[in-house]
């Protein structure tokens, strides 16, 4: 597949995914929400595919809408667009497809992730930031709302008041503090944030992918259940991967005192 709007490649199981129009500050347009669809489509079809990384290209992770792409511009006869229309056609489908990915997924962001970008980046099972990195939900700025699932996942997140806080004021919210907040996972020093990121996805890679995936839907259904209901939804998926090759595996490499060989399945 070749792209004009991000980078995508797979290596050893990894797919790394670079939203690429550092210019903009890898800000999203139609053109590249249609070529993550395609790359998107093409690890849920990859079995081959263990994790993946994205990641922004030069000094951002992602500023969120262009606001001068064609689908922000004002209509012909003078009225606003409907962008509750551009996220309902690109935002929305973004982040389920992200949500139901079959493998791991890691916001690597390396720079500013901002509005959208950084819902982006959170919809991601972990988050690691390089220390001169943030977080900013600049909607109140030109009177909009979070979106992008921001306001379902930052409440919680970090809880209510520091969600309303982030939302209301629209600060940064520096890497490191992102960390003692609990929004993101770790935050490293630039210089070594490429390979604290290279070592986290081949350790992914190397694990059991479905019990990694099945565990991402636990914890996202746990809110809507009863303690009660959580337990039998837990049970349910033991009763999966209590028949799986990856368990039987994992049990087998512990009998014989050997690392063990995951293949997802």
């Amino acid at each position: 597949m070749k792209f004009d709007n991000i980078l995508f490649e797979i290596t050893d199981g990894i797919a790394r995914l670079t939203l690429n129009r550092p210019d903009k500050l890898n800000s999203f347009t139609g053109a590249m929400h249609a070529e993550l669809r395609d790359a998107l489509d093409a690890i849920q079809a990859d079995a081959a595919v263990r994790v993946l990384v994205i990641t922004g290209a030069g000094r951002a992770f992602c500023a969120g809408q262009d606001l001068a792409d064609p689908d922000m511009a004002a209509l012909p006869d003078g009225r606003l667009p409907d962008i509750g229309n551009v996220v309902e056609r690109n935002y929305k489908p973004l982040v389920v497809r992200l949500q139901n990915l079959r493998v791991p997924t890691i916001a690597a962001v390396n720079g500013i992730a901002a509005g959208a970008g950084a819902s982006v980046a959170l919809a991601c099972d972990l988050v690691l930031a390089a220390r001169s990195a943030s977080f900013l939900q600049a909607f109140s700025k030109i009177g909009l709302v979070p979106d992008t699932g921001g306001t379902w996942l930052l409440p919680q997140r970090v809880g209510m008041a520091r969600a309303m806080g982030l939302a209301l004021l629209a600060d940064k919210l520096p890497a490191d503090k992102a960390v003692d907040w609990g929004l993101i996972w770790a935050a490293y020093d630039d210089a070594e944030f490429a390979a604290r990121v290279d070592a986290l996805a081949a350790q992914l890679a190397a694990m059991p992918t479905k019990a990694l995936v099945r565990t991402r839907q636990a914890m996202h259904a746990a809110p809507g259940h009863t303690l009660e209901q959580q337990l039998s939804f837990e049970g349910g998926f033991m009763r999966e991967l209590g028949w799986s090759r990856d368990y039987a595996e994992g049990i087998a490499a512990f009998m014989e005192k050997r690392a063990p060989r995951f293949t997802g399945e």
